[in-house]
C-alpha cells in the first residue's frame, strides 16, 4: 500500500507522527513478530475466502463482530498480509494510543480517533427534562452553566444505574446557562426515570399518562456529564486520502469490542468514509469487503477461529449523487443497510446466549457422520440453522424441538460431558476398560513432558487469568453493551504474557547461570563452557521446555476429557444413564434431519435433501459477485443456485435494486438497526461531528437477551431480505465417503488433464519452432463436475471433446 500522510484530528491529542505512514519493513516485521502470539494462543485461525479480496486497488474492510479488542485487529492485519498480500490501516480510539498498544499502532499505521465518551467531564448543577410529551428534546438545567460548559455538537451523558448504562444524546442548540436542545429526545425507561422521577413510565420509556406534561412535582433532576465537540474531519481527510491513492481501511463498524452474539447497530462512519471518497473521486475504483470474525471461545487459550470475508461489493452511483446532493441521511442509511446485510452473510448472529447454545448443538446432531467436519463447514452450518431458526422459531415443530435440545444439553452438563463423547455409550463393555487403561497410560507418560513447563510457567497463567480478568470487570463496569466483559480477556492475556514472560525466562536464565558459576551445576558442565553460553543456552532451553509443554498439554487435555465419559461407561450406576443418552441423541438426531429437511423446502424452493456443503474452493462458486446478492443469485428461475453463502430464494413480496455491480441489493421497506439508530434530524452536512466509534446507546440491557430484531426473509430485522442459501444434509457415512471419492476422483482427473494439457502446450511449442504444423490429437479436453442434483454424484467423464 502506499505511503499516506495523515493529520491529526482537532480535539484530539494526536500528532501527525501518530496518523503516521506504513512503513512497509516497519509493518511486516511487527505482523511476523506477534504472528507468533498468534499461533501460540489460537490453536487454528482459519482463513476462509480469501481470495476474494482485491489485490490491487483501494478496498474498505468492514469486520464484525468486534469480539476480541485489539487480538481482532492483530488477527485481521495477519490474515490480509499472508493470504492476500494487503497491507491495512486500522482505525483505533484514542484513549488506546499510549504505551505498548500505542506504539504497535504506530508501526502498522493505524488511524487514532477520539470519542466524546473519553473527554466527557461532571458537569455543575442537574438536568431534568421541562415538558416530555409536547417538547421532549427541551433540557433545563438546575444550577447549570450550559454557556460556559456546553459546546453544540457536544455530548450530555446520563449516569448509569440498575445494571445499565445512561442514555447519551448530541446536543443541538444552548439557549441559556439553564436551556439547551438535544437532536433527539431521550429513549428508555432508565432515562425517562432520571429525567422526569415519573412512576408512569412503561418498560419501552414511554409515559403513560398523556395528561400530565412535566417531571414529578418537585423534583430536581439528575447529576450528568458534557463531553466537548470532537471534530473528525481531519480523520476523514486522512481516510479519504489513503482509499484515493489505492490503499486499504479497516474498520470495526460496531464502534466497540463486546461480547454479545448478536451485531450491534453499525456507526455511520464506515458510510461516511466510501461515500466521501467516492464523491471526491468517482472513479477510484473503491471496493467493500465484509469481514466476519468467527470464533469458538474467542477468550480461551489455544482457541480456535474462522475468519471470513464476503464478496466485495461498489457504492451504487446513486447513493453518491444522494450524497453529494445533501440527501447524506438518506445516502449513508441505505449504504449502512446494505453493509449490515454483507456482514449478516458472514457472521454467525443469535438473539441471545441460549438460542447460540441451542443453534451449535442442533449443528452438532444433524452431523451423523462421525466425521469431524472442517471449521469453514462449521461456521456455515451454524449461520444457516440459525437463520432458519430466526425465520421460523415461532413454528410448533421448532419450539418443540428446541425445548427437546435445551434439556439434552441439560443432561450432558449434569454428567459433565460433551456431545461427542455419547457415542462411548455404544463401545462394549471390555473395549472401553482397555481403551480407558491405555489413555491413562498415554496421560502419565504426556505429563512427564509437560509437567516441567507447567511449573516453570506457571507464574505467567497465574497472572494472566488474575490480571485479565480484572480488567474484563474494569470494562463491564464502563461498557453499556459488554454481557461478562469476555472481549478485553484475550488481548490482556497476551499482552501480560508478553511483557512477563520474557522476565521470567530472563530470572530463570540467571539463576542458571549463577549455579554453572557456583559448581558447574554440580559438575555436570564442562569447566571449559563459558558462562555468557550458558546464559544463551538458557534462552534456547526454557522457552523450548514450555514450547513442549503447550504441545504435550494439548494432547493431554484432550485424553484427560475423554476419561470422564469412558469411566461412567465402566460404572454400572452410570452406564445406563448414559447408554439412554446416548438413544436420545439418536432420536433427536433424526428429529433435526427430519425438521430441516421438511421446513427446507418451505424455505427454499431449491432445496436438496442431499447436496454436500464444501468450502467455496471446491464448491466451484464463481468469482463473479456481480449478482451474488440479486433474488436468485444471479441465476434463472428454476436452475439450481451455486452453494454460496449469498445465493438463495429471494424475499416474498419484494423486490431488490442494484445500482452497482457487485452491490447487495436491498429491500427498503426493511431497513437494519443500523440505519434505524440515525436521528431523523441528521443531516450529516458536517462529517466532521459524525462519530466513527460507538457512544453509549440510549439504556441497553446487559441481559443476554437482545432487543434486535433479526427477521428473515419478508420479516425486518437485520437479515431482512437478504438471500441466503439453501441448507445441506450429511444423512450418513456413506454419503460423506461417496461425496469425498468422487471429489478426490474428480480432482485426480482434472490433474491428469492439466498435465495433459501442458504435454499438448509443449509439443505444439516445439512444433511451432520447427515451422511444422498439425496437431498432437488432443484438442482440448473437458471435465464437468455437478454438485447437487440427485446426490449420486454426476461427474463428467473427461472424455475429449471433438
Amino acid at each position: 500500500m502506499s505511503k499516506v500522510s495523515r493529520s491529526a484530528p482537532t480535539g484530539a491529542a494526536s500528532s501527525s507522527k501518530q496518523m503516521g505512514q506504513i512503513n512497509p519493513w516497519k509493518y511486516d516485521t511487527f505482523l511476523w513478530t506477534m504472528s507468533v502470539l498468534v499461533d501460540l494462543f489460537f490453536r487454528e485461525v482459519h482463513p476462509r475466502g480469501a481470495w476474494k479480496v482485491p489485490r490491487h486497488g483501494p478496498v474498505l474492510f468492514v469486520a464484525a463482530p468486534h469480539a476480541n479488542q485489539f487480538v481482532d485487529a492483530l488477527v485481521l492485519q495477519r490474515v490480509l498480509r499472508m493470504e492476500a498480500k494487503r497491507r491495512v490501516s486500522l482505525l483505533i480510539a484514542q484513549k488506546s494510543v499510549h504505551g505498548f498498544i500505542g506504539w504497535a499502532s504506530r508501526q502498522v499505521g493505524c488511524v487514532p480517533v477520539g470519542r466524546a465518551q473519553d473527554a466527557a467531564k461532571p458537569a455543575q448543577g442537574t438536568i431534568y427534562l421541562p415538558e416530555p410529551i409536547n417538547d421532549p428534546t427541551l433540557v433545563r438545567g438546575i444550577g447549570t452553566d450550559f454557556e460556559k460548559e456546553a459546546q453544540v455538537g457536544g455530548m450530555i451523558f446520563l449516569p448509569s444505574a440498575k445494571g445499565q448504562s445512561g442514555a447519551s444524546v448530541d446536543v443541538a442548540a444552548i439557549l441559556g446557562p439553564n436551556e439547551l436542545r438535544v437532536k433527539r429526545p431521550f429513549n428508555g425507561k432508565l432515562a425517562m426515570e432520571q429525567l422526569t422521577a415519573r412512576d408512569d413510565i412503561d418498560d419501552s420509556g414511554n409515559l403513560t399518562n398523556a395528561d400530565l406534561d412535566g417531571p414529578k412535582p418537585g423534583y430536581k433532576g439528575t447529576k450528568f456529564k458534557l463531553a466537548p465537540y470532537i471534530d473528525q474531519s481531519k480523520v476523514y481527510e486522512a481516510v479519504f486520502s489513503c482509499l484515493k491513492s489505492g490503499g486499504c481501511i479497516g474498520i470495526f463498524p460496531e464502534g466497540g469490542s463486546h461480547d454479545r452474539t448478536e451485531l450491534l447497530p453499525l456507526k455511520a462512519g464506515v458510510a461516511i468514509m466510501a461515500l466521501g471518497t467516492l464523491a471526491e473521486a468517482p472513479d477510484c475504483g473503491l471496493k467493500i469487503v465484509p469481514v466476519g470474525m468467527n470464533y469458538f471461545h474467542a477468550h480461551k487459550f489455544r482457541s480456535r477461529a474462522v475468519i471470513e470475508f464476503g464478496p466485495p461489493f461498489e457504492v451504487p452511483p446513486k447513493l453518491v449523487e444522494m450524497y453529494k446532493n445533501n440527501q447524506r441521511r438518506h445516502a449513508i442509511g441505505q449504504l449502512l443497510d446494505m453493509v449490515h446485510s454483507a456482514l449478516s452473510a458472514v457472521t454467525v448472529s443469535t438473539p441471545d446466549y441460549d438460542t447460540l447454545m441451542v443453534i451449535q448443538a442442533a449443528r452438532r446432531l444433524y452431523n451423523p457422520t462421525g466425521k469431524k467436519l472442517p471449521l469453514p463447514i462449521v461456521v456455515e452450518l451454524n449461520r444457516r440453522l440459525a437463520r432458519g431458526y430466526e425465520k421460523y422459531k415461532n413454528d410448533p415443530r421448532i419450539g418443540n424441538l428446541r425445548e427437546s435440545v435445551t434439556e439434552y444439553n441439560k443432561q450432558l452438563r449434569y454428567l459433565n460431558i460433551r456431545d461427542h463423547q455419547v457415542e462411548y455409550a455404544s463401545m462394549s463393555w471390555p473395549v472401553v476398560f482397555v481403551t480407558f487403561i491405555y489413555r491413562v497410560l498415554k496421560l502419565i507418560v504426556l505429563s512427564a513432558g509437560v509437567l516441567p513447563g507447567l511449573v516453570l510457567f506457571a507464574p505467567i497463567f497465574i497472572a494472566t487469568k488474575y490480571i485479565s480478568h480484572q480488567k474484563a470487570k474494569t470494562a463491564l463496569a464502563a461498557s453499556s453493551v459488554k454481557i461478562q466483559g469476555k472481549d478485553v480477556i484475550a488481548t490482556w492475556k497476551m499482552l501480560v504474557s508478553l511483557a512477563l514472560a520474557p522476565v521470567l525466562y530472563n530470572f530463570y536464565t540467571c539463576i542458571l547461570a549463577y549455579m554453572v558459576y557456583q559448581n558447574r551445576l554440580w559438575g555436570y558442565v564442562p569447566d571449559w563452557v563459558p558462562i555468557w553460553a550458558v546464559f544463551l543456552a538458557g534462552w534456547v532451553i526454557f522457552p523450548a521446555i514450555t514450547f513442549a509443554a503447550l504441545r504435550f498439554g494439548e494432547v493431554g487435555m484432550d485424553i484427560l476429557k475423554s476419561l470422564r465419559p469412558l469411566a461412567l461407561c465402566i460404572s454400572p450406576t452410570s452406564s445406563y444413564s448414559i447408554s439412554r443418552l446416548r438413544e436420545r441423541r439418536a432420536e433427536l438426531a433424526a428429529q433435526v434431519a427430519e425438521a430441516v429437511n421438511t421446513i427446507g423446502p418451505e424455505m427454499y424452493p431449491d432445496f436438496e435433501h442431499t447436496r454436500l456443503v464444501f468450502d467455496a474452493y471446491a464448491r466451484g462458486v464463481s468469482t463473479d459477485v456481480s449478482n451474488a446478492f440479486l433474488p436468485d443469485g444471479g441465476h434463472s428461475p428454476g436452475s439450481p443456485r451455486p452453494g454460496s453463502a449469498h445465493s438463495g430464494a429471494s424475499s416474498p413480496g419484494g423486490s431488490f435494486s442494484s445500482n452497482a455491480p457487485g452491490s447487495p441489493g436491498l429491500l427498503r421497506r426493511h431497513t437494519t438497526t443500523s440505519s434505524r439508530a440515525i436521528p431523523r434530524n441528521e443531516s450529516f452536512s458536517n462529517i466532521g461531528g459524525a462519530p466513527l466509534f460507538a457512544t453509549r446507546p440510549p439504556s441497553r440491557s446487559r441481559s443476554r437477551s437482545s432487543s434486535v430484531g433479526t427477521g428473515l426473509g419478508g420479516g425486518s430485522g437485520p437479515m431482512a431480505g437478504f438471500p441466503v442459501s439453501a441448507f445441506t444434509t450429511l444423512d450418513s457415512k456413506e454419503s460423506f465417503e461417496h461425496a469425498n471419492r468422487k471429489i478426490r476422483e474428480a480432482m485426480r482427473e482434472r490433474g491428469e488433464l492439466r498435465r495433459r494439457e501442458k504435454r499438448r502446450m509443449s509439443l505444439a511449442q516445439a512444433h511451432d519452432e520447427d515451422g511444422e504444423s498439425g496437431s498432437d490429437g488432443e484438442s482440448g479436453s473437458v471435465v464437468s463436475i455437478k454438485f447437487g442434483g440427485s446426490g449420486s454424484g454426476d461427474y463428467g467423464d473427461g472424455k475429449k471433446a471433438k
